[in-house]
């Protein structure tokens, strides 16, 4: 099972911009797609966007399209969160997951990153 560990989060103001980083601890060529999704307080966890691991299709959620860019470097076995225009109901724990083959579920969720936006 592939091990995910986010890093990139922090403080921003609104209006600022933050890169999210999701490193797979192996080898990636086995994994269909690698998702990132997000927890606020107090609210189920959502998903945010996602990437097909070999052919690069992403899909994104409506709240975060035109503002947010998901990207892969396979030769890194990482995946990228670029986040712009970001507000403050942006803030979350944000999670990246893997889906082994298609219509699997996520998994192999990783631990978190925080990313606070301030107004």
């Amino acid at each position: 099972q592939v091990q995910l560990v986010e890093s990139g989060g922090g403080l921003v103001q609104a209006g600022g911009s933050l890169r999210l980083s999701c490193a797979a601890s192996r080898r990636t060529f086995t994994i269909y797609a690698m998702g990132w999704f997000r927890q606020a307080p107090g609210k189920e966890r959502e998903f945010v966007a996602s990437i097909n691991w070999s052919g690069g299709s992403t899909a994104y959620a409506d709240s975060v399209k035109g503002r947010f860019t998901c990207s892969r470097d396979t030769g890194k076995n990482t995946m990228y969160l670029q986040m712009n225009s970001l507000k403050p109901e942006d803030t979350a724990v944000y999670y990246c997951a893997a889906r082994p083959v298609l219509n699997a579920a996520f998994g192999s969720w990783g631990q978190g990153t925080q990313g606070t936006v301030s107004s």
